[in-house]
């Protein structure tokens, strides 16, 4: 069996291949070696999907996707947490921007760009992924993000930069306290995911001038800071992952549009295409 997870700050979401039988779905909260320990990771598995762990005799191969593993050190943090579970099962950590590359890209060049909890960009040449100076996190970086809108709508509701209308309706749907968002921010962990959760409130005043002009900012500084970066970036297909980038696909394409963009797939979670490329590689492997 192989089992193959992509994780994000905020979720993980695991997909396991049984020969002759339909794939297995497992789902655990995201599983960043920047916010979490080896043994916090663990823990969060044992707690979170025992089924999936009860099945690990079984399990030959585990290929491990996610946010924040950029580095090896940060590769050896997951490794080992998952490796502890999975003691009979060889274990690979990369990068979700390569997973996100996998499920778009295929053997094809081209940018992919991650729009979810956090942002972030890369380009693949056909066979890995070449970072530039991006994906510097939710305190100096994640354009066009859950964070960043997250963080938009905060601080305009608290320094009362919000039309009435829409101030009413936050406030309604969050009862939020400027001491609420300094606990949650700068004492407590996961700071980006709870920041992130607040953009959730775009989609019900999705339609009104104040949330189309937001968007739209998000995005194209997303653009103006990631994809414009690549001087190159209008000869190839730009691909989007992530929720951000589903949601908001309209917009997305429009601001794109506008810039210069050839905007490529966009997908909300690359998990179903990304198990296919790797049964897909090591089938040809093995040729």
């Amino acid at each position: 069996m192989i089992l193959v997870a992509d994780s994000g700050s905020s979720k993980t979401d695991w997909l396991l291949s049984i020969p002759g039988e339909p794939n297995r779905a497992f789902k655990s909260a995201g599983l960043n070696p920047y916010f979490l320990t080896e043994k916090e990771i663990a823990r969060i598995l044992q707690d979170q999907v025992p089924s999936m762990i009860a099945m690990a005799p079984d399990i030959s191969e585990i290929y491990f996707f996610g946010a924040g593993c950029s580095s090896p050190d940060r590769h050896e943090i997951v490794s080992n947490a998952i490796s502890s579970l999975f003691p009979g099962a060889y274990v690979s950590v990369d990068s979700d921007l390569l997973a996100s590359a996998y499920a778009t890209c295929g053997r094809e060049k081209g940018i992919c760009c991650v729009l979810g909890t956090g942002s972030n960009i890369s380009f693949f040449d056909g066979e890995d992924i070449h970072d530039g100076q991006h994906g510097l996190g939710y305190a100096l970086g994640d354009e066009g993000s859950g964070t960043w809108f997250g963080k938009a709508l905060v601080t305009d509701y608290l320094y009362g930069n919000m039309p009435d209308d829409i101030h009413a309706k936050f406030k309604e749907a969050y009862h939020l306290t400027k001491e609420d968002v300094i606990t949650n921010v700068y004492q407590k962990p996961r700071a980006n995911s709870y920041l992130a959760s607040f953009s959730k409130f775009l989609s019900p005043v999705r339609s009104t001038f104040y949330a189309q002009d937001l968007i739209k900012r998000g995005l194209q500084e997303f653009v103006d800071t990631n994809i414009k970066s690549y001087p190159q970036y209008d000869k190839f297909k730009c691909h989007f992952v992530g929720s951000i980038a589903y949601v908001f696909a309209d917009e997305l394409k429009a601001v794109c549009d506008q810039n210069g963009v050839h905007v490529g797939k966009i997908i909300r979670q690359p998990i179903v295409d990304l198990l296919e490329f790797i049964l897909k590689r090591d089938a040809q492997a093995q040729l």
